[in-house]
Order: C-alpha cells, then structure tokens, then sequence
C-alpha cells in the first residue's frame, strides 16, 4: 500500500480498518516531506518529528481501545499560516509576526484537531496573505509542483504544492481574492470557496464587516473536499453570520445526474479581462466535458460593468486591509517591515471616506442581483479559474498580461473577485495542461448557498476527466 497516494476518505477508511497503523502513516508522510519539500519549500514551521510520531502512536492507543477522534484520526495536517494554531507559531508571512505563538486555535483548525489531525506545521502564504504569488521574507518563496522555479499561486500556495506532491491527505486554505482557487489551478488539485458564512472565519474582531474573506477546503479529489468541508463547516455562535445549515451533508455521497443542467460560460467577459495565450482556449475546450455530462452550455454575461465591479473591489479590499494593517503601518519602525503592496492597501484605505464604503457597499448588492439575474436561466456559471499559466517564481507579478499592462499587484487575478463579492461558492476545477505541460482550472460557481451543488458538478466532471490522477507532477513519476 502506497499510504501517501490514498485520498485522504481512502486513507481515513484504512486507518480505522486497521489496515495501517497511524505511526506508518506519519512515518510515510514525513518521508515524502523529506523527499519534496525542500525544493518547493510548500511547508514551514514543521513541529520535531519525533512528537508528531509519539502523537501518532497515541492515536493507535486509542484504536487499540475502540475509541476514534472522527474522520482525521490520525491523519497528518499542516494549517496555513494566517490561522491561528495553539502552541505552534503563525507567523502570516511577516516579519512583524514571526515569532507569534497563538494561545488559542482558530474555529476550523480547533475542528480538524478535534476530529483526530496530528498538526504537523504550517503551510507557507505570502506576507499577509496579499497577492497570488507564495512568497515571503519569513520563510521565502514556495515553488509550483509541476516546476519549482514557477510561483505556486497564492495565497494558499503551500497547501496547494503539498497536495499536488502528496505532502499532505487534504489541506485548509482561505479565499479572499481566489486563495483558494488560483493555487487549486496553477498545481492542478481542487479548491472550493464555499459560500459566505459556511466556514465560520476567525474568531475575529471584525465578525460583522469581514465578509471578503472565508477559510475552505483543498483536497486531490473532489469527495475529499467535500468531506473536509464538513468538518469545516457550521455555525459557530462568535461568528454570528455563520451559516446553521447541517454540515454532515458534505459527506453524503455526491453522485448526481446532470443532463438538462444550464451551465453559463462567462469566459473573458466579452474580451474585457487579458488572457495568457492558451488559458481561455484550455477552458473552452473544457465546455464540451460538461456536455458529455448532458449539460447544456451556452454564453452569457452578467448586467453589470465589470470596469464599477474592479472599482468596489478596490474600496472594499483597501478598507478592510488598512483596517487589520493601519496600526502597523502608523508605526514608522514597523511601517518598513511591510512589503510594498500591503503599504499600498493600507494608504488607499485612508483616502477612503465612510461615504465611499458605503457606494461600494451598494455596487456590491447590484452586481449580487446580477448574477442572481443570470441564475434564474442557468443552474451554474463557468470562468477560468486564472488569467495566466505559472510564471516565473522570482517574478513578484506579471506587469503584463495578454498585452495589457497590469495597474496593481493583484489585477492579473482579477478573473476571482466576482464570486468573492456575491459571497458565492466557486470551486476550482482541473482543466488539462498547456503545450508546456502547465495547469489550468475552471471555476464552476453556484448560486448562494448552492456549495453541495457544486461539488456534485464538480465530482462528475472529475469522474470523467481524473486529471488528478492522469497528470500528477512529473518528479512523482520519476519517483514511482
């Protein structure tokens, strides 16, 4: 039994089985760690591998004596560094925070512990988690599973990289401006954003304004996101927007059958995004798997002017990053230890006035009731998941994309902030590979609260595509 191959609802089942003991399983998780991390750099903070295996044989103990954690007993997970782990440093990517050592876990890692996850370290993010581009001067820069010298995407580019190398079972993640999604395509696994409120974010100061952001489940297979999601998922009372929906839905079998769906193809928006040569062409010839499935596909475009969209964004992001960075950013000594773009959110977000927030507070209800247009004709809606391949990983952000130069650090990603401001679930899917042999995914987006939904489109588009086991990274194969 290759025990890092399994999927992780695979490997949950022989671990309970009995068919392989959790101290093997931990044993064959840090090997490959061992083996791949270095040059990709995907996991940090790694606890002494010697406490991770005592806390393994613990779990066998209590197999031994009848008793389970739940579903992640025993099961190996690295949490991303913007949440908070009790006892284990989280340090976000700054230096500001390096050696921050929380005193309490965040709500989804309490649940992954709490259903029987050995933490095992963190997965790396860029600095605050700002950009598509995993890099930071903490621990530096987290490489692309299919080509280490090419950016993992971001900002859950670690646990991205250490899925698609079998460094981990199912990884955690959060999804502001794609964080999810982008890292899902540019490594070929999937991501799902789920629905605002659905994966209760913090605990937090702000759980009333917040409403940009939502942590979320990655995984190699589409069950296993799911099933991880249902252990992310529900209401938590110091969350109060926190959805009251029963999350053990998510782990009910996903089979569906689709013929009759209505699916929208967003695409470019009508030529407004810029495109890397080959993205919006891998994504269309995409089309025709969900038309295998007996969806009916055909074009469409949302009421609404994506240039005012782009615009509300803009307010939003700068307000909510000055908010959690101004104090930083007032302190002239700390001020220096914040990487350019975040000094840029920050002062943006000061030139705000309230009257500002609260326009784009409105923009952001209409383009809502856009989408909500369209999704009385479609069941769902597709868009490529990025506007470009994996680039050059010493490259902080593509200045150009499609010929049309990029205004800020984060525009060549401007494809995710649709579902974002619909506080809608959007799931990454893989697509195939271009000439260079580089991933490409595919967003299927739901409407609110539609994230079951979703994920049984999404797991009938992988029964019939499996690019996940079709593609796996080329030093994977050399490795076999």
């Amino acid at each position: 039994m290759n025990i890092v191959e399994l999927d992780a609802i695979a490997l949950s089942q022989a671990i309970h089985a009995r068919q392989v003991s959790c101290h093997d399983v931990m044993q064959a998780y840090l090997a490959q760690i061992a083996r791949f991390n270095p040059s990709v750099n995907a996991l940090v903070s790694l606890r002494d591998e010697e406490h991770v295996l005592a806390e393994a044989q613990a779990c066998d103990r209590e197999l031994d004596q009848g008793r389970s954690r739940g579903w992640m007993h025993g099961m190996p997970q690295a949490i991303k560094d913007l949440a908070a782990t009790k006892g284990l440093r989280t340090t976000m990517g700054s230096p500001l925070f390096a050696e921050q050592v929380p005193a309490e876990d965040a709500i989804a890692v309490a649940r992954v512990r709490a259903s029987g996850a050995i933490i095992i370290g963190k997965s790396n993010v860029p600095e605050f988690g700002l950009g598509s581009q995993t890099y930071n001067s903490v621990f530096g820069t987290t490489g692309n599973a299919y080509d280490p010298a090419l950016v993992a995407g971001g900002s859950s580019g670690g646990a991205a990289v250490a899925l698609a190398l079998r460094m981990l079972p199912v990884a955690d993640g959060s999804d502001m401006m794609g964080s999810l999604r982008n890292p899902a395509a540019f490594n070929n696994v999937f991501g799902l954003r789920p629905s605002q409120g659905r994966v209760p974010h913090g605990p937090a100061p702000e759980v009333f304004v917040q409403q940009l952001a939502t942590e979320g489940p990655m995984g190699r297979s589409v069950a296993d996101v799911a099933r991880l999601l249902s252990i992310q998922a529900g209401f938590d009372a110091r969350v109060p927007l926190s959805l009251k929906d029963d999350p053990s839905v998510f782990g009910a079998p996903l089979a569906r059958d689709f013929k009759g769906a209505r699916l929208g193809w967003l695409g470019d928006y009508n030529g407004y995004l810029p495109m890397d040569d080959g993205v919006l062409g891998l994504c269309e010839s995409a089309l025709g798997d969900f038309s295998a499935l007996g969806c009916e596909v055909e074009g469409c475009q949302p009421d609404f002017s994506m240039e005012c969209l782009w615009h509300t964004w803009l307010v939003h992001r700068h307000w909510l990053v000055q908010g959690a960075l101004g104090a930083a950013y007032a302190d002239p000594q700390k001020r220096g230890l914040l990487k350019l773009e975040a000094q840029w959110e920050v002062e943006g977000g000061l030139q705000l006035s309230a009257a500002d927030v609260y326009q784009a507070s409105l923009a952001r209800s209409e383009w809502y009731r856009a989408l909500a247009k369209l999704f009385e004709r479609y069941d769902f809606l597709l868009l490529p998941s990025a506007q470009v391949f994996p680039f050059d990983a010493q490259q902080h952000w593509p200045r150009v994309v499609g010929g049309r130069t990029m205004d800020t650090y984060h525009r060549w990603m401007e494809v995710v902030i649709g579902p974002t401001l619909a506080g809608l679930p959007s799931m990454s899917v893989p697509v195939g590979f271009n000439l260079q042999g580089l991933p490409m995914g595919l967003q299927i987006i739901g409407p609110a609260q539609a994230d079951r939904a979703v994920l049984q489109l999404a797991y009938a588009h992988e029964q019939l595509t499996h690019w996940v086991q079709r593609r796996p990274p080329q030093c994977l194969r050399a490795n076999a």
